[in-house]
């Protein structure tokens, strides 16, 4: 079974979209790239969302999972510092939203 995991964030007021859009591509596609856990990541641009509660979010990431735990295991090893650097300069965490899911097969 496909997991995949969609992550809504938003950006902390007054960061810049072309800097984030930058970051990553330059350093979270890299290493997203490298994680043995992640199948395909991508992060696609909002251009279009009805108010919901909780607000309007800038982004979401599109992460294809071999499995929970070994996704789990491969941030805490190699993914820390990004985490931590994308909430530290880009991400607001109070409006970051982890939506975990199965694929349905047809």
């Amino acid at each position: 079974m496909t997991t995949v995991v969609y992550a809504l964030v938003a950006l902390k007021p007054g960061v810049d979209r072309d800097e984030y859009e930058r970051y990553e591509r330059e350093v979270d596609y890299v290493v997203a790239g490298k994680l043995a856990s992640i199948v395909s990541y991508r992060t696609h641009r909002i251009t279009e969302m009805p108010e919901l509660a909780g607000g309007k979010w800038d982004y979401v990431e599109r992460i294809e999972i071999t499995d929970r735990d070994a996704y789990e295991h491969d941030l805490a090893a190699g993914g820390k510092a990004l985490i931590a650097e994308l909430f530290e300069k880009y991400l607001d965490r109070s409006r970051t939203h982890l939506l975990w899911s199965e694929r349905i097969d047809p």
